[in-house]
């Protein structure tokens, strides 16, 4: 899922160059030459893709235009979403189960039986307050949906789809098929570019996406670390093991690698970790702070 639109990068990169301008030769231009030539070999052997959780959801509400815009801006190689389903239809980008903690919706519809994302209309979730709960200054911050993201990302940066694993859903991923399929040419120029992949908790879920578009990466989440039988088995059909972190150690990652799979780990927020997971060999990092690994 390495994206080719620009250059991965390395935290310790944006140490290793302030040091280097405190000791670099008297000449700026004998400088500026060693500085490339230090920055290049860094990037080159420590680059990972800087997945930009939920947007940037560590400066904006997550999941909502204001979080992509963020992570766009901050140069993330990818925007990770979560795909759920309106009572009409609508696939919308929202991560909960429930509506409650992001939005106002028990002020706005007080007394509804139910509060999911599912039983709420198109027209009803674009009511809610998306932004309040995070700080004032996003108040009317609003419930996007998925088509609605892809224009944002479309030829800025990747996108990182997550199939939600509330367990309500049935066919999810047919309807995030036909979400991609609608917008003409977006997956081809996509794939060409290396900007987009999908991934989910669920093992059926995530095979029969990969049915239906088997040229799209699929990358199977797993809070526990996977035992070998299961790696085995995944290599067979998956294309990343996406693991928490906490779970992930340098033979995991080379024995992802080895069975031809790449791995992004989640959810990396504290820059040392940064440093330690990065130097383990991942392939992406999935971050609320995409601009501690991009210096944007």
């Amino acid at each position: 899922m390495r994206s080719s639109r620009s250059p991965r990068r390395l935290v310790a990169s944006l140490i290793a160059v302030p040091l280097l301008l405190a000791a670099a030769p008297a000449t700026a231009t004998a400088a500026r030459a060693q500085i490339a030539a230090v920055s290049s070999t860094v990037a080159s052997e420590f680059a990972v893709d800087v997945i930009a959780h939920r947007g940037s959801s560590g400066v904006a509400p997550e999941n909502t235009s204001a979080a992509i815009k963020a992570a766009v801006q901050q140069d993330a190689d990818f925007v990770e979403i979560d795909v759920q389903r309106s009572k009409d239809g609508r696939l919308v980008n929202f991560h909960d189960c429930t509506l409650v903690r992001t939005t106002d919706v028990e002020e706005r519809f007080p007394g509804r039986p139910s509060y999911r994302v599912s039983d709420f209309t198109w027209a009803e979730l674009r009511t809610l307050d998306a932004g309040s709960w995070f700080h004032p200054d996003f108040a009317g911050e609003r419930i996007i949906s998925v088509g609605d993201v892809i224009k944002q990302v479309d030829g800025k940066t990747g996108l990182l789809a997550e199939i939600s694993p509330c367990g309500h859903y049935e066919g999810l991923p047919a309807d995030l098929d036909a979400e991609l399929r609608s917008i003409p040419g977006y997956v081809d120029e996509a794939l060409a570019a290396g900007e987009l992949a999908v991934q989910s908790f669920e093992v059926d879920d995530a095979k029969a996406f990969k049915t239906l578009q088997p040229r799209i990466p699929i990358g199977l989440l797993d809070a526990d670390r996977p035992t070998e039988a299961e790696l085995v088995e995944l290599s067979g059909w998956a294309d990343q093991v996406n693991p928490q972190w906490t779970v992930t150690d340098s033979a995991l990652v080379a024995r992802v690698h080895q069975l031809g799979m790449d791995i992004n780990v989640w959810t990396v927020n504290e820059p040392g970790t940064m440093r330690r997971v990065d130097d383990l060999g991942v392939d992406g990092i999935i971050t609320d702070f995409p601009q501690s690994l991009t210096n944007r």
